[in-house]
């Protein structure tokens, strides 16, 4: 991972490495719950899944706020790395752990004090109200552990390290599962037995979370980090859309669980078979989203790293091949469903049970209505994610919205009511809902997709040719310059007349091809004269390319530090060339459009900021003339006599 390139990589090479781990991270959370329903129905039964889905709300709504730190901040964190801003990096991680600390204690308290209300209102019936209350206290006291370690995933994925998160959670599920058997078989604690598991395993993850903060590979916590400010509700603002996601899923899990033991009851199904079936296939459905979700989240650093470095074609591909893999990803999911739902359905009941054939029976109609074309959510999810990623919170809110509370609820209550369906018509409403939010994703990221790219058709100036170098010694050129002192033509009259290559902006695309940074971007900040920041990978980039230039050619070489970066070469003539104020004033506003009443501001502004990024990269003085071999004034001789001079010079000196 540590040789990886955000920026230079090829896209299937960074999804490999970056998204396979987030999926298996993502699994292992499903799988939790999976293994839990697993042997509890085997151990207690039709009542027991029925307990753990009127508790999987709660696990939802701890995961919810996970994500919605946890993700906000990996984005966060990602698109400042692109920027090249580390110290807000490493401000916006610090803000994300004491808030994920803060958000567990306060969500874990008020869950276990509302427990008995809450579970009535996840929609539990007389039958499975004890079997619930025993299981969720446990859970709940594993809850603190789960919201940071699911927070932390996150960002250690976004570090650099997706390896790290996912061993962190395969850990926790082992023990899990062979913890499971032992207390639900062997010391007969039913549902209490597969929770106490679940948190012994969660506690295990928590630690090996919090190991990781002194190995941060892409920035550097110190206390100073963990303190709160404005950039926290940005951090949490870029995480929204996973909340909203969850928070969709949230309503949708405890309307289906009201509805279904409602409708139920007036069926042969009774109350409490629904109840469970739905818990058991939302499970196993769980698989599909937790797939399909890591490939995406996965995806984020490298979407928001090159979409903070104005890569716009690399996100623009990696958007392609996420949601093509996606897509495939949910059509092997939706066979699935349609074909072997009483496969999947039997994994969870004992063939004894009093309710099997019912169980059976619900399990394969639920699947081919509810689930007929759960593939089609793979672009709404997918979609939602990647739109995140570029910082775009209120489509992608929007997106995530649309499907749970716009679409399906309001659907099952027509088809349920109005055309008198009953729980037919709530299961039928699910695969109409994501028929036409499949309609509607198509458009909002069609409409993201083409913009992609657009910014990246700019016209930086790119060398045609390469002119042969002069016969004889070779000539290296550096030329440091104030701002308006005309060194940039001097420069390149200095390079025409000596027959050499004159570089300046037409660096702008080696160092983008060696840095993996876009051009617009290392163009807009030449633009400023670095003077919001100093990007130490363009930097690096500048410094390999003067090099290999210096070694392989005769060239004239404008500002960059290039004396600096050559200063051990003793072929190089490092030139420094400046004016009066006059003559400055004069030069900006006759060829550079200044109005002269701001001319002499800007100009001393520019110069100010060329001093300073020369100094936070050399530790020099730019003014101090021991730095250079020739020091002068353009206008003592004008521009074309100081190229001539410098000729001369060279002839002279070679």
């Amino acid at each position: 991972m540590k040789n990886l390139n955000l920026g230079k990589e090829k896209i299937n090479k960074l999804l490999l490495a970056f998204s396979i781990p987030c999926v298996i991270s993502m699994l292992i959370n499903s799988i939790y719950n999976i293994v839990d329903q697993i042997f509890i129905g085997k151990g207690v039964g039709t009542l027991g899944n029925g307990a753990t889905n009127v508790i999987f709300p709660l696990i939802i709504i701890f995961n919810a706020s996970a994500s919605l730190i946890g993700n906000g901040a990996s984005a966060h964190m990602s698109l400042k790395l692109g920027e090249g801003k580390k110290e807000e990096a490493s401000n916006i991680v610090g803000q994300a752990i004491l808030v994920t600390f803060l958000i567990a204690l306060i969500l874990s308290f008020l869950s276990f004090m509302l427990l008995p209300k809450l579970v009535y209102l996840f929609g539990c019936t007389e039958n499975v109200y004890h079997y619930a209350l025993d299981y969720g206290r446990i859970i709940i006291l594993g809850a603190p552990f789960m919201i940071v370690y699911t927070a932390l995933s996150n960002i250690i994925r976004a570090d650099g390290s997706p390896k790290y998160s996912m061993m962190m959670l395969i850990i926790g599920a082992i023990i899990n599962i062979i913890l499971d058997p032992i207390f639900i078989f062997v010391f007969d604690l039913g549902v209490k037995g597969g929770a106490l598991a679940t948190v012994i395993g969660q506690v295990v993850s928590f630690l090996i979370s919090i190991g990781y903060l002194k190995k941060f590979k892409s920035l550097q916590l110190i206390k100073s980090n963990f303190k709160l400010d404005r950039n926290t509700l940005k951090t949490l603002s870029l995480g929204l859309s996973s909340f909203i996601t969850q928070g969709t899923v949230l309503i949708l899990f405890v309307f289906m669980n009201n509805v279904l033991t409602k409708y139920g009851a007036l069926s042969k199904f009774g109350s409490d078979i629904p109840l469970s079936v739905y818990g058991v296939i939302s499970k196993v459905n769980s698989l599909f989203i937790s797939t399909v979700l890591g490939i995406a989240i996965g995806a984020q650093p490298i979407v928001g790293f090159n979409y903070g470095a104005g890569n716009e074609i690399r996100v623009k591909e990696t958007f392609k091949k996420v949601l093509t893999i996606n897509f495939l990803i949910g059509m092997f999911f939706n066979l699935i469903f349609v074909l072997f739902p009483k496969q999947i359905a039997g994994i969870f009941i004992s063939n004894t049970d009093a309710n099997y054939t019912l169980f059976m029976e619900f399990a394969e109609t639920i699947c081919r209505s509810f689930l007929l074309v759960t593939s089609l959510n793979a672009l709404e999810i997918t979609g939602s994610i990647l739109i995140q990623s570029l910082g775009k919170v209120k489509k992608a809110t929007a997106l995530s919205f649309i499907r749970q509370i716009i679409l399906f609820i309001p659907l099952s209550l027509t088809l349920s009511i109005v055309f008198d369906k009953g729980i037919y018509g709530i299961l039928y409403a699910g695969c109409l809902s994501d028929t036409i939010c499949f309609i509607i994703a198509l458009f909002l990221i069609g409409s993201e997709y083409k913009k992609l790219g657009e910014n990246n058709k700019e016209a930086i100036p790119q060398k045609s040719e390469t002119k042969q170098a002069t016969k004889g010694a070779k000539i290296i050129v550096t030329i440091s310059r104030e701002y308006a002192s005309g060194g940039r033509y001097v420069g390149q009259l200095l390079a025409e007349k000596l027959g050499i290559n004159f570089y300046d902006k037409e660096l702008i695309t080696l160092f983008a091809k060696e840095s993996g940074l876009s051009a617009q971007y290392i163009h807009k900040v030449d633009e400023k004269s670095r003077k919001s920041s100093n990007d130490d990978r363009l930097f690096i980039a500048e410094t390999k390319v003067i090099q290999k230039l210096a070694k392989k050619e005769s060239c004239v070489i404008v500002g960059r530090c290039a004396d600096y970066i050559l200063k051990e070469n003793k072929k190089v003539l490092k030139v420094f060339l400046y004016t009066d104020k006059q003559s400055k004033i004069k030069r900006a506003t006759t060829y550079y459009g200044l109005k002269h009443e701001n001319a002499l501001k800007k100009i001393n502004t520019i110069n100010k900021s060329r001093a300073k990024h020369y100094k936070f990269y050399t530790n020099r003085d730019w003014y101090n003339f021991e730095n250079y071999d020739l020091i002068i004034n353009v206008d003592k001789l004008g521009v074309e006599k100081t190229a001539d001079y410098l000729v001369h010079f060279i002839e002279k000196n070679k």
